[in-house]
């Protein structure tokens, strides 16, 4: 049984190590990025000058001999399911008898003019970021159009070499698709206390090329001038060289719940991945983050050694850093409350911290948190979001899912303290032990 694997990130070189785990199948990953496995999310370190790229490689160089793994650094150009083959770009054609395409993600372009200019770029891959090095020597100003996860990030690295950044931001706020406004404008006050110029309501038009070698990026009237324009509107699945291959795409190569594509004995794993049917409530048919690529290929490997197993994923988590100030998310946020969902929210904007409970409005069903500045307990907030555990319920417990450096202030009474203007009538007893256990009554 040969297994050939498209894509050496976290989802494709997960499948390889449990397959290997399970079976002695020949594996083969190929991959036109690098030669070996590297962590993704630390891109940007490299080039804030913490890290270096073998770093960021979690497995020694001669792991994948040890294993029995081949590794290919080439790229795949096309897919032969009735021969059951692909053709690499050389022209050699390889085998399969099981194909795993894990081919991740490419930036989502604008589609504006200016778009191909030199030193105008997305960034997702080690391609670009190398781009990225050549084109930002030197420079003093960049533009980044786009204020989501990858345009902060870019945001932070520019700024780390005291490169002038103007953010261009097409919402109201700060991700306002993703983040509710309390969230969004305290990072757009983060943002602003680090130097960033964040622009909001900005829709981008075109990208020009100054005289003086500058590029112009023009969103109505404005002009917002840099010597590199980074491209942090998100990512799309890489897969335009599949248009030919006979497998059902759509926003991403089609697959059911065991990541089984329209083809016999083909696969599609992590970002390129695009279920049929959500995978669970309040989760969506295309998860591009690292932790869900990882869950599809261990759960894939199961099903390739003789374990049918579906991916069920359960409740949605991420989290992630803006600037200095931390975010986790749980579960199901809603942009604004309905009558259908409201909301438990307590905020320091001194300290910038900031926590929100959502529940659903008729059974006090908690559906999500949103966390900035505070850290709860992982494995708290998924349990009681399995169990469908009511706001009460979760006001009462609220100690222990709340992680707390030592000596900081408690801030759990004064999150109850939201929880009566919302629900004066009720009173919340702590059920942890400890000093700290304390009686609230309503206001």
């Amino acid at each position: 049984m040969h297994i050939i694997i498209i894509g050496n990130g976290i989802s494709g070189v997960t499948a390889a190590r449990h397959i290997r785990k399970r079976a002695s199948y020949k594996i083969t990953i190929i991959s036109a990025e690098s030669a070996h496995f590297f962590s993704r999310t630390a891109l940007m370190y490299i080039y804030m000058g913490h890290m270096r790229y073998e770093h960021t490689k979690p497995y020694a160089d001669d792991f994948w001999k040890k294993n029995n793994i081949a590794l290919r650094q080439e790229t795949v150009t096309e897919i032969q399911h009735l021969q059951k083959a692909i053709v690499l770009q050389s022209g050699e054609q390889m085998a399969y008898d099981k194909l795993i395409i894990a081919c991740g993600s490419s930036p989502r372009m604008p589609g504006i003019e200016g778009e191909d200019l030199p030193g105008v770029q997305g960034f997702y891959s080690l391609q670009d970021l190398e781009k990225m090095e050549s084109s930002t020597r030197d420079i003093d100003s960049a533009v980044v159009v786009g204020a989501g996860l990858i345009g902060v990030e870019l945001a932070e690295m520019l700024h780390t070499r005291n490169i002038a950044v103007t953010l261009l931001n097409r919402g109201k706020h700060y991700w306002d698709s993703v983040l509710p406004e309390d969230e969004g404008k305290m990072i757009n006050t983060h943002l602003k206390s680090r130097h960033i110029q964040v622009h909001d309501n900005q829709t981008i038009e075109k990208i020009s090329l100054n005289e003086n070698g500058k590029k112009t990026v023009h969103a109505g009237n404005k002009g917002f001038a840099g010597d590199f324009i980074g491209l942090g509107i998100g990512v799309t699945p890489n897969i335009a060289w599949l248009k030919n291959a006979g497998i059902a795409l759509d926003r991403g190569i089609v697959v059911n719940e065991y990541c089984e594509t329209s083809v016999p004995d083909i696969y599609a794993i992590g970002d390129c991945a695009q279920f049929k049917n959500a995978p669970a409530i309040h989760r969506k048919n295309i998860e591009q983050v690292w932790y869900t690529g990882r869950m599809q290929g261990e759960v894939l490997a199961r099903t390739i050694t003789g374990n049918k197993t579906a991916y069920a994923p359960g409740p949605w988590f991420n989290s992630a850093k803006f600037f200095d100030i931390e975010y986790q998310t749980y579960g199901f946020i809603p942009v604004q409350e309905s009558k259908d969902y409201k909301s438990i929210v307590w905020k320091d904007d001194v300290k910038e911290q900031l926590i929100r409970i959502v529940y659903q409005q008729e059974t006090t069903e908690v559906v999500g948190f949103n966390l900035l500045g505070i850290r709860f307990r992982h494995e708290v907030c998924d349990q009681w979001l399995r169990e469908k555990t009511t706001l009460q319920t979760v006001m009462k417990n609220l100690q222990k899912v709340v992680f707390q450096p030592e000596f900081e202030p408690d801030i759990v009474p004064k999150v109850i303290e939201c929880y009566h203007q919302a629900f004066p009538d009720e009173t919340i007893q702590l059920s942890q032990s400890g000093w700290f256990k304390k009686i609230f009554k309503s206001l």
